[in-house]
């Protein structure tokens, strides 16, 4: 499973710009947590925090934990606001899921192993698949699906029929759809750059046949 981030925050008192702008400075942002079947919470969370899951590798993608005073929900970011001259996130909504409720995310493919048929002269192994989408509660997201190659042979493939995935965890994707496979590639044939052996070079003046001379037949008679 990927690495759970745990994010803390407080709930909003109303206020205007000013309140912001003194959030802002010392290092939090306003939030707005929607969705979970329950009204919309705003909160004042760590600005370090939040940035330091949109770096991640699944960024805005990311389903981490906020507590707010002691109530943890599961969320992930449904929008967010950047101030376009410093490149610093300045406001975020999130989206909150309801207990049990699945929701549909982008997860990489990791191949693993070392097929013997890739001592064979010009075999590659090509990865057609290196994402799919799964379906499952944000609680299970895997943090990638490992696919074993290490018995794949020469002109074989490995499909998505062939993912392992936890229980709980649903794929929707064709299962015939090739994920990895091993090919033969063969260097192309080098085009001739010289004659024919044994065939001698046409010189011309060659073969008896003497050069016309200049300046036409000499005159006389």
């Amino acid at each position: 499973m990927a690495e759970k981030f745990v994010v803390k925050a407080e709930k909003k008192e109303a206020g205007g710009k000013n309140i912001n702008r003194r959030m802002r400075a010392e290092g939090k942002i306003p939030v707005v947590v929607y969705g979970g079947g329950t009204e919309s919470v705003a909160a004042i969370a760590e600005l370090k925090e939040l940035a330091a899951i949109l770096r991640t590798d699944a960024g805005v993608n990311t389903v981490f934990s906020l507590d707010i005073g002691g109530d943890i929900n599961d969320v992930i970011f449904q929008d967010r606001q950047i101030d376009p001259i410093r490149g610093r996130l300045i406001h975020a909504d999130l989206r909150r899921f309801a207990k049990g409720e699945k929701i549909e995310m982008t997860v990489p493919i990791h191949l693993s192993g070392e097929p013997d048929a890739l001592k064979e002269e010009g075999a590659v192994l090509t990865q057609a698949m290196r994402e799919i989408k799964v379906l499952c509660e944000p609680a299970k997201t895997p943090e990638f699906i490992d696919l074993d190659v290490s018995d794949l042979e020469a002109g074989h493939a490995k499909h998505v029929s062939d993912l392992k995935v936890d229980e709980g965890i649903e794929i929707h994707e064709d299962p015939e759809t090739v994920v990895a496979s091993i090919v033969i590639v063969k260097e192309a044939e080098l085009e001739p750059q010289v004659a024919e052996e044994g065939a001698e070079p046409v010189v011309e003046g060659e073969e008896g046949e003497a050069p016309a001379a200049e300046g036409g037949d000499e005159g006389g008679e």
